[in-house]
């Protein structure tokens, strides 16, 4: 089927022959590999790892293996059960750990799941320590600890709780202010760990109105995973009845947050990151940090308060180092991704939520009132299908060249920045594809801007449209 090595980590489908999926024998070799390193880098004095995980149906065997191999390598393995993402990251730094894994996919199928990697800032490795993790695999160059040294287990369940408290206890979130509104809110958890995490979390918040759909944590998903429109006709519905203020949708491990509003037609999982930037610019002055292939919107509300948008290229990893770099006190990506510094370095949907139901309650706007203050953007997402032999960083080149009378970033692919629009180019690791993003006030003119430029790759390549 399926099985993708990166600097990310590792995933794939489960089942199958050895070095072609997700399968016991290549999960030992990758955790072994990881613990090494960790073993080589940490500068914490704790032998901890911290391993979570989502509600797929393969997550039990999964993390028996992590488990097993993490204390074959000697470390002692703290298991939070099902987790978050962002509990899963905030659990490294609160037990001092000096790593974490996370067994997640995303927003991959049920048939999907994967190995996530955490430093001991509970924040993901970086390029070089992800590549070096890869070579140790290859290579296989990894001891095992004899008898005397075998790590030890520690099953602990209290981090969603102290999740929720650590999202309670920031300083502009106000658990008053939301219970006074009487908000009735809907979830979308798509039979994972937010089924689990974000009921609790509404109700210390003062929500006492709460409608879940696919709240089980089955792992067997009733619709795809992906919080995309297309995916969520239930919550479309339900929220068309009027009867709820405002829904909430995550992915299975829950550190991107799409909403609806409460005629039933969707917020936009781009203006997620603009919502809670505009209210933290209000009372936090500072820059703010988006990915290339991010909403403008984003850059105008910084600007409004006078402060410095800075675009990264593509990945939490690299958002998250640009934000460091300028100070920013917001950040994320445009798939409803938050990263609230003051809170911690990573996506986080319990942040998200409970930081846009006090600004919901603070301004006293309907969700849609709200969403309609922003500017109006669209983006349109295409592809360039290539072969495998196609020299895409030439093409690339050729692009940039041409286009150099505009703004051009080329940090990640080439971005082109018109004065009313934008597009970006940027080549798979993956499969010889170039992805092509494209940003306009319609999504009639974005989708034109985009092809415009994909026609140019296709006069380039000779390859048809």
């Amino acid at each position: 089927m399926a099985l993708i090595k990166s600097i990310s980590g590792i995933r794939g489908t489960i089942g199958g022959h050895t070095g072609d999926t997700l399968n016991p024998l290549d999960i030992v070799k990758f955790t072994s590999a990881y613990a090494t390193l960790i073993r080589k880098t940490t500068k914490v004095g704790s032998n901890k790892i911290v391993v979570g995980r989502d509600a797929r149906i393969s997550g039990e065997m999964v993390r028996n293996v992590v488990c097993g191999t993490l204390m074959g390598m000697g470390f002692d393995v703290v298991d939070i059960g099902l987790a978050t993402t962002p509990t899963t990251e905030i659990a490294v730094t609160m037990e001092g750990a000096c790593g974490g894994i996370i067994l997640t996919a995303s927003h991959n199928p049920r048939m999907w799941n994967a190995l996530k990697l955490l430093n001991e800032k509970g924040e993901f490795l970086n390029k070089q320590e992800g590549e070096e993790v890869l070579r140790i695999a290859e290579a296989e160059d990894f001891v095992y600890a004899d008898v005397d040294h075998l790590g030890h287990y520690r099953r602990d369940d209290s981090y969603d709780q102290k999740h929720i408290d650590l999202v309670k206890g920031l300083e502009l979130v106000d658990v008053e202010a939301i219970r006074k509104a009487n908000f009735r809110v809907a979830l979308d958890t798509v039979n994972s760990v937010g089924g689990v995490i974000l009921p609790k979390l509404l109700a210390q918040l003062g929500v006492e109105t709460v409608t879940t759909l696919y709240g089980e944590p089955t792992g067997d998903f009733q619709h795809n995973p992906e919080p995309l429109e297309k995916n969520l006709a239930d919550i479309k519905a339900l929220m068309q009845k009027g009867e709820h203020d405002i829904a909430f949708v995550v992915d299975p491990d829950v550190d991107r947050l799409a909403l609806f509003c409460e005629d039933g037609t969707m917020y936009g999982e781009e203006y997620t990151l603009v919502t809670v930037a505009d209210y933290i610019l209000q009372h936090t002055p500072g820059n703010t940090v988006s990915n290339l292939s991010s909403t403008r919107a984003l850059r105008d509300v910084t600007r409004k308060y006078g402060q410095e948008y800075n675009a990264a290229a593509v990945g939490e990893v690299n958002v998250v180092t640009k934000m460091k770099e300028t100070h920013a006190v917001i950040g994320g990506e445009g798939n409803g991704g938050v990263i609230y510094p003051a809170a911690h370095y990573g996506r986080d949907a319990l942040v998200g939520i409970a930081l846009i139901l006090t600004y919901l309650a603070k301004r006293g706007l309907k969700t849609s009132e709200l969403r309609a203050t922003y500017p109006p953007y669209q983006i349109a997402k295409n592809r360039i299908d290539l072969t495998p032999e196609t020299d895409v960083d030439a093409i690339l080149r050729k692009v940039k060249e041409l286009y150099r009378n505009e703004e051009v970033n080329d940090i990640d692919g080439v971005k082109i920045d018109f004065p009313d629009k934008w597009v970006h180019l940027r080549k798979s690791n993956t499969e010889p594809i170039i992805r092509v993003y494209s940003e306009a006030a319609t999504m009639a003119e974005a989708d034109e801007i985009g092809k415009k430029v994909m026609d140019v790759v296709y006069q380039m390549t000779g390859a048809e449209a």
